[in-house]
């Protein structure tokens, strides 16, 4: 008896810890202290159930032989697999959580545009709020793609891109960008090099050739910090104007420069991507917009870039750049 309320004392008491810590961890934002208790509660928790199967295995075993099992094992597949995936409803209730995570992305999609949230530290957080124009349509939504250049314009890193088969031909300029960083990438685990050198040996080192997104996001020297573009590219597939079958994506850009942060810029359109065909390679270029692109300059309205740092402003001013 003694055993058996020692283990139903522990489960009771480590259950209430998991179930505070759980509610605090989705309300309030991330925090390694309040995660950490979570999940090492968890693991003690995990052994005293084990205790208390063992005490009650006689009674459990008969539970086995109940109809009831079925129905309680497929309903903790169902909610399982609901939790796993997370339909839009799921994500709905998740999005009201504080908590992004240290590395955590969101995006969100409704009639009056779209919104991405990166916080991959807790000292840095950026919100992309895009508002769209007439032409945008919540039915049939654009192909979106958010990334990271550095100066040399190279990519450094995605943040975001529509789930769908078809998104590197909707996107073919962020599509080029990407295959270009894996073919480098490919190039430094084959030659056993950085993905820096492997860049460096076919083109010109460059003082901003970095490919790791915390050297330019949140830099922990002061001398460290380097310039970066955020850029979107936005396709509406098969609409067609006066003078085109299919209008093309549009790519929109802002840098971001640490020594003079700003907390709030605008995006602005630089142009639309271009084949170049008298080159071996697959080469694509960004083209003045002119007045054969029509609906689809309405399918943005505006973007604006927030970024909220953590770090003192005059932590990067107070330098000189290098």
């Amino acid at each position: 008896m003694k055993r058996r309320r020692l283990v139903s004392l522990f489960n009771a008491i480590l259950f209430g810890v998991m179930a505070v810590t759980g509610v605090i961890a989705f309300i309030q934002p991330f925090s390694i202290e309040i995660i950490g208790l979570h999940a090492l509660t968890g693991f003690l928790f995990i052994g005293v159930v084990a205790g208390h199967i063992f005490n009650n295995s006689v009674a459990l075993k008969k539970y086995i032989k109940s109809p009831v099992l079925i129905g309680v094992i497929g309903v903790t597949i169902f909610t399982t697999l609901l939790f796993y995936y997370q339909p839009a409803p799921i994500k709905k209730i998740l999005g009201l959580s504080g908590n992004l995570g240290p590395a955590l992305d969101l995006f969100e999609m409704d009639e009056k545009g779209m919104t991405y949230k990166y916080t991959p530290d807790p000292g840095y957080k950026m919100l992309i709020d895009l508002r769209t124009g007439p032409a945008y349509d919540l039915e049939n939504p654009p192909r979106l793609a958010v990334w990271l250049e550095n100066q040399s314009l190279y990519h450094i890193k995605t943040l975001y891109v529509s789930d769908t088969p078809d998104n590197r031909q909707q996107l073919p300029y962020w599509a080029f960008k990407v295959k270009g960083w894996e073919q480098a990438q490919k190039e430094a685990e084959e030659k056993n090099l950085s993905l820096e050198d492997s860049v460096d040996a076919v083109s010109e080192a460059t003082t901003n050739g970095s490919f790791d997104p915390a050297d330019y996001i949140l830099p922990t020297e002061q001398n460290a910090s380097m310039p970066y573009r955020v850029m979107i590219e936005v396709n509406q597939p098969n609409d067609p104007s006066s003078k085109l079958d299919d209008q093309p994506s549009l790519v929109y850009e802002v840098e971001v420069d640490n020594y003079d942060p700003y907390t709030f810029q605008l995006l602005e359109l630089v142009g639309f991507p271009v084949l170049e065909k008298d080159t071996e390679k697959e080469e694509w270029y960004l083209s003045y917009a002119d007045e054969t692109i029509e609906s689809a300059f309405e399918i943005v309205d505006s973007v604006l870039l927030q970024i909220d740092r953590a770090v003192d402003k005059s932590f990067f001013k107070n330098t000189t750049s290098p």
